[in-house]
């Protein structure tokens, strides 16, 4: 592929780090002042310039725009709608987030003190967002860098033993979602909504199994593959969410809900398609796959990176003082 050329002789692009695809950096070519902003004049290369940017993350995976005057949710959504097309909710997703403005979301509000393993968005759904942006608006002054890595390049690299496992068994996701007050999240907050009608349309269509329970709690339960192709370029990507879900990803606190609540009560927890227990080693084996492959580099304040959310995991490190990233899904 082409995609390193630039698609416009504003613009350059680069690899962000020497002998590495992901990401493709790109910047503004000059810093004129001509009285537009650097927003501005990017928006219309956007427009323009949509299948180069399919190009560059079938070929990258990632793309980071750096230097280009972003500020806030209003911008980051003239971006997405410019650039790919309208956003999508936050449906299904178990991360704590507040909703900023329409379909702009702040990333995910686990406490500071914790890394955050890498992982497809939604990709225990049935229909995962194509795409991610993430904008960042303040800096941690300590950590909380994104994290990334090439779900093609894991895929390869993972135990054939362990793959072969998930791929013929796939995974099933059990959630406990509560009605209003307790533990995690609400049923209400993961589908945006206070109409259990509504909800039971969701999970019938997505072929969600379902039980409203007698504290006005809903469990649900889907199994989902643990391996996709990707509907552009046919290569088979790692796609789930087992080693996010299962208690084994919160360590000492996950033995900890464990014994205070018992298996059957958690507020996410994952199995084997077929229901059987998936071993914590083999789920540990495959974090540190991710890990060990990433990328991972500082935020600057404005920086949009662009996800082809079924190519690349993202991830979360832990973090000291103020930070503000942004997302959203298309």
């Amino acid at each position: 592929m082409t995609a390193t050329v630039r698609p416009h002789s504003s613009l350059r692009c680069r690899p962000l780090v020497e002998d590495r695809d992901l990401p493709l950096l790109v910047e503004p070519e000059s810093a004129d002042d001509d009285g537009a902003s650097q927003l501005e004049k990017l928006l219309p290369v956007l427009a323009e310039s949509r299948s180069w940017l399919e190009e560059a993350l079938e070929c990258h995976g990632g793309v980071l725009l750096r230097g280009f005057e972003v500020d806030g949710p209003s911008d980051l959504q003239r971006v997405v709608q410019t650039s790919v097309g309208e956003l999508l909710p936050y449906v299904e997703g178990q991360s704590p987030r507040t909703k900023v403005q329409d379909k702009v979301y702040t990333s995910t509000e686990y406490p500071p003190d914790q890394d955050i393993t890498l992982h497809s968005e939604l990709s225990y759904t049935a229909e995962p967002p194509h795409h991610l942006f993430f904008h960042c608006q303040i800096a941690a002054s300590v950590g909380g860098e994104t994290p990334i890595t090439d779900c093609r390049v894991a895929h390869a690299s993972l135990d054939p033993a362990i793959r072969d496992r998930f791929v013929e068994k796939q995974v099933c996701y059990v959630k406990n979602m509560h009605g209003g007050r307790g533990f995690g999240k609400s049923w209400q907050a993961h589908f945006e909504t206070e109409e259990r009608d509504e909800v039971e349309r969701y999970l019938a269509e997505h072929e969600i199994d379902f039980e409203w329970r007698g504290d006005g709690s809903l469990r649900t339960s889907q199994v989902r593959p643990a391996v996709r192709p990707h509907p552009s370029t046919g290569e088979t990507v790692w796609a789930n969410q087992a080693d996010l879900w299962h208690s084994s990803n919160l360590g000492r606190k996950g033995d900890a809900l464990l014994r205070t609540l018992g298996e059957e009560n958690l507020p996410t927890h994952a199995y084997f398609g077929d229901g059987s227990p998936i071993d914590p080693e083999d789920l540990a084996a495959i974090r540190s796959v991710f890990w060990d492959r990433a990328t991972i580099f500082r935020w600057q304040p404005g920086d949009v990176l662009v996800l082809d959310n079924l190519l690349v995991a993202h991830g979360r490190r832990a973090f000291e003082g103020e930070r503000r990233v942004l997302v959203a899904m298309a």
